[in-house]
């Protein structure tokens, strides 16, 4: 694997961060139970429950922490982000870290667990975490512990493509990448590539590894070239270095690419949207809690909504219709009812309403709308009950919308890529707008979602939505 050394960099951070974790929760049991009882007794009249009591919350703290630094990473695997923004990221692991172990006291009413001693925990590990980061920067065993071991590298090709290849090395020199030069096609090439040296020929360059220590040839190449160098690629396998190949066989398609083992094949993958397992999964751990917890917390709410909606117009409480999930998938979509009964069979007539170009329907003053579901639609209400779609596994909390099937019908090829990823209650078009956007602004906000998805885009969106709901911003 190219990051073996990125996972190496991640796994030492993650040992050294639980160590700190773990002294800053012996820490803050010391000094709740021993030095703020003798501060503050009127505050503070008794100590902590036993130590042996917390030994099992320590026991959640470090795969939780764990998993939060892993899942929101201050920078992308391999380049170097400012202190800064580091220290940033320790701290939003500590303060969500923070805000899980007082849900799961709240909900499971573990009384032994002191709110003072979370904030204790949490300002303490968030300082030293501060310390930590501070010191690998600027002391020789700290940078030790950041970079990954040296890998000198040689790159077949001087073309366009070997030069790009050598930019991204050295963007990723955290990885242990030290290119010593390229190597050139013909002889007597040897005019300097991105100021680096052609240091030997294709011909010569069996000879030139022995002579010379290196990791790792790169091979930057048209797959034309490649089979008239296997010869040579064989023989610097046999002598124990790596062999990598560029692989660009669509020049103009930029996808996510991969290649996987099955059996005795190689597939090379070209993904459309996020494929990384872990990441993903903690989106998908995110959905199943939030939704959980929403339809917990909205449950003695619903059944007012619903008499509301009953009481205001005749029909159905739950309006229910069918929508493309991932790729297409057809799933029945559940929300509160806001228009009158039989308000589809209208829509062919309210056709010169509709604001919106392209394949969708959006009216802000459709005549279909009842009183109480413009009250509704306003504050995003309606949209309750799709926490069950996506408890159920249909959606996302955050994602393109589900489109109706009728509107994939007329999607452009490229249009369809936004059914990539599962659909979401909200996206970036929630919070940019929403239905004050054209369709192609709408669609080119869901592609470039999938292109940039990460799990802290996602929080970010979703401590955007709210504010964008309760102000009505754009709703239909």
């Amino acid at each position: 694997m190219l990051r073996e050394s990125a996972k190496l960099i991640a796994y030492r951070r993650v040992l050294w961060d639980s160590l700190l974790a773990t002294l800053a929760f012996l820490l803050a049991h010391q000094l709740r139970s021993h030095l703020l009882p003798l501060l503050l007794p009127q505050l503070f009249p008794t100590g902590l429950y036993p130590l042996a009591q917390y030994l099992p919350l320590l026991a959640l703290v470090l795969p939780l922490w764990a998993g939060l630094s892993l899942a929101f990473p201050a920078g992308l695997p391999g380049l170097r982000v400012s202190l800064g923004r580091e220290v940033a990221a320790a701290w939003r692991t500590v303060a969500l870290g923070v805000m899980v172990l007082a849900a799961v006291g709240y909900l499971f009413r573990l009384q032994f667990i002191s709110r003072p001693f979370l904030l204790l925990f949490g300002l303490l590990n968030g300082a030293l975490l501060s310390v930590s980061r501070l010191v690998e920067r600027k002391t020789a065993l700290g940078r030790k512990l950041l970079l990954g071991p040296e890998r000198v590298v040689v790159i077949v090709g001087t073309s366009q493509a070997a030069a790009r290849l050598a930019r991204l090395l050295q963007q990723h020199q955290a990885w242990g990448f030290r290119l010593l030069g390229f190597v050139g096609l013909e002889a007597g090439a040897r005019s300097p590539v991105r100021g680096l040296p052609v240091v030997t020929e294709v011909h010569r360059l069996p000879e030139f590894v022995q002579e010379t220590v290196v990791d790792e040839v790169m091979v930057a190449l048209p797959l034309s070239q490649l089979g008239k160098l296997e010869n040579t690629f064989a023989r610097c396998q046999e002598m124990g270095l790596r062999v990598r190949v560029v692989l660009s066989p669509f020049p103009h398609l930029k996808p996510r690419v991969e290649v996987e083992p099955l059996g005795d094949q190689a597939l090379l993958t070209l993904a459309p949207s996020p494929i990384s397992p872990l990441p993903l999964f903690f989106k998908r751990v995110m959905d199943v809690t939030v939704a959980g917890l929403g339809l917990a917390l909205f449950a003695p709410l619903l059944p007012l909504l619903a008499l509301a909606v009953k009481l205001d117009s005749p029909g159905p409480v739950f309006f229910r219709q069918q929508r493309c999930g991932l790729r297409g998938r057809r799933f029945v979509l559940y929300k509160l009812r806001t228009m009158v009964e039989g308000a589809e069979e209208l829509k062919p007539h309210l056709a010169h309403l509709n604001v919106m170009d392209g394949p969708v329907f959006k009216a802000p003053n459709d005549p279909r709308v009842t009183r109480v579901g413009r009250w509704l639609r306003r504050f995003s209400l309606d949209e309750l009950p799709q926490l069950w779609n996506v408890l159920k596994g249909d959606m996302s909390l955050v994602g393109p919308r589900p489109p109706l099937p009728e509107e994939v019908a007329r999607y452009e090829p490229w249009q369809r890529r936004r059914l990539a990823m599962k659909p979401g209650l909200t996206c970036l078009w929630q919070v940019s707008g929403r239905t004050e956007l054209s369709f192609r602004q709408w669609m080119a906000l869901d592609l470039a979602y999938i292109d940039s998805w990460s799990l802290a885009l996602d929080l970010k969106i979703l401590a955007k939505t709210l504010p964008a709901v309760l102000r009505g911003k754009g709703a239909a």
